[in-house]
């Protein structure tokens, strides 16, 4: 008896100790944390975590790109005290304890891209989140269309740009008017919604009113009009583009009385003579202290003195103070005849969407915001862009940036056509840019305006299906 329980304390201790062995070895089996450290470096920091052995890990982002998480199943950590992990670009770092795993959460100041990588003797695992890097994303919304997402962050911050490669053989770029008139405004968005565009940017520079400030071109009708010799995208009978220097020239020869156009879709100043046609509204919106000659034919049909209704097949042309007492003696049946000079490179050319600087020429930066005498708060510093490329095979690129946010720091003009060149610019002019940049693709806003929601413009560029409609026709509201 004796000796049986003696046999059964053998036996149950050396059980006892065997189940001892197997769970400490089952314990050490356990991948565990045994260190962390972190380092800056110029182009990235990296957080390092010391291993007893090499863990499975997945990872993923949070919060817009904001927070990194690496889950860490089955891993322990025997790590009581850690280091303050806090940089340009890491807000913090922090670690979560759960049942079976440790949850590592990456706080930025900024969305980054980064890498996880892991070494072995020793074994570690690390990651690197980069403070420099270039990237992009391509995709392709329909046939004959390339969009590209380009990001990047230097010592300069960070940068995003859209860029949309459009090929001439399959699509048309039209100009639209926000509502299908100049006075008024709206935004990509819905213009883009209007003519059913396969994409559009916003395109010329704009009063509040919506007049266009700049020369403007649509079915080979001037719509808007400049003082000044600036770039513009033109596109010829053929579809082909093309950027060069344009200027705005009229004559108004009305019996034997002539004078220059001050304006053409104009509000009308002091002494001014303003030509008002269809795309303007269906009136003049004037006050009564000028005089209206509505033309017909190549004759005045009829004369007001304000607010005069614009026939759809002629225009108004609207005078006051020395051009009114210049026309005094005009008369119903009067011949009248418009003569118009945008520039021997535009003679002829249909559609005409004039902004600028130019960017490029002969495929390398070109910027002209000197010589085309544009304003500091267009021509210096980093802002949101929009502009439009001709490429060497034929194919468009439209363009816009984002600026003024933690997202993406804009370009400058320079920065801008560097940018353009990069992805194949021949040549390019600049459009209107600020918070009424915007880019929308198959019905959707694609960029982030920098207002926090889209501007309300006065038109735009829209890509719409070739001979799906006349190039510069747009639907008029009803």
């Amino acid at each position: 008896m004796i000796f049986a329980n003696r046999w059964i304390r053998r036996v149950a201790g050396f059980t006892l100790a065997l189940f001892f062995f197997f769970s400490s070895a089952a314990l050490a089996a356990s991948p565990s944390i045994t260190g962390v450290r972190f380092g800056k470096g110029t182009d990235h920091d990296r957080i390092v975590l010391d291993v007893s052995e090499i863990p499975k890990y997945a990872t993923r982002t949070e919060k817009n790109g904001m927070q990194i998480i690496l889950e860490l199943p089955n891993t322990g950590d025997s790590v009581k005290v850690k280091p303050v992990i806090h940089s340009d670009v890491v807000h913090r770092v922090y670690f979560t304890k759960l049942k079976n795993s440790v949850v590592l959460t990456i706080d930025l100041t900024e969305p980054a891209e980064f890498v996880v990588k892991t070494l072995k003797n020793p074994n570690r695992i690390f990651v690197d989140i980069q403070k420099e890097y270039e990237h992009e994303q391509k995709s392709e919304p329909a046939p004959g269309l390339v969009e590209t997402v380009y990001t990047r962050r230097d010592g300069r911050g960070r940068f995003r740009a859209f860029l949309l490669d459009v090929d001439l053989k399959k699509y048309d770029l039209v100009p639209v008017l926000a509502n299908g008139e100049v006075l008024g405004r709206t935004t990509v968005s819905r213009m883009s919604d209007e003519v059913n565009a396969v994409a559009a940017i916003n395109s010329n520079y704009f009063a509040s009113s919506g007049e266009i400030l700049g020369v403007l071109r649509m079915g080979g009708t001037v719509v808007g009009t400049t003082y000044f010799t600036r770039s513009a995208l033109g596109v010829r009978t053929d579809g082909t583009p093309f950027v060069d220097q344009v200027y705005y020239s009229g004559k108004m020869t009305i019996g034997k009385k002539s004078a220059y156009v001050s304006g053409v879709n104009a509000e009308r100043g002091a002494d001014t003579l303003i030509i008002y046609n269809r795309a303007y509204d269906v009136r003049t919106n004037t006050n009564e202290y000028g005089r209206e000659f509505v033309v017909q034919n190549g004759k005045v049909v009829k004369i007001n003195q304000g607010n005069s209704a614009i026939p759809e097949d002629g225009y108004v042309v609207s005078v006051h103070g020395k051009m009114k007492n210049l026309f005094a003696k005009v008369r119903v049946g009067d011949a009248a005849t418009l003569e118009e000079d945008l520039g021997t490179a535009f003679q002829n050319v249909p559609l005409i969407v004039g902004a600028g600087p130019m960017l490029v020429k002969k495929g390398k930066p070109f910027v002209t915001k000197t010589e085309e005498e544009f304003p500091s708060d267009i021509s210096r510093g980093r802002a949101p862009r929009t502009g439009v490329a001709v490429l060497a095979n034929r194919h468009a690129l439209l363009a816009v940036v984002d600026g003024r946010q933690e997202a993406s720091i804009g370009a400058t003009l320079e920065e801008f056509a560097d940018l353009l060149v990069k992805y194949g610019a021949r040549e390019a002019v600049n459009f209107d840019g600020g918070g009424s940049s915007a880019m929308v693709i198959g019905g959707e806003l694609v960029n982030s305006p920098s207002d926090g929601e889209e501007r309300r413009v006065g038109s735009a560029l829209a890509v719409m299906p070739r001979k799906a409609a006349p190039a510069g026709k747009t639907p008029r509201k009803k």
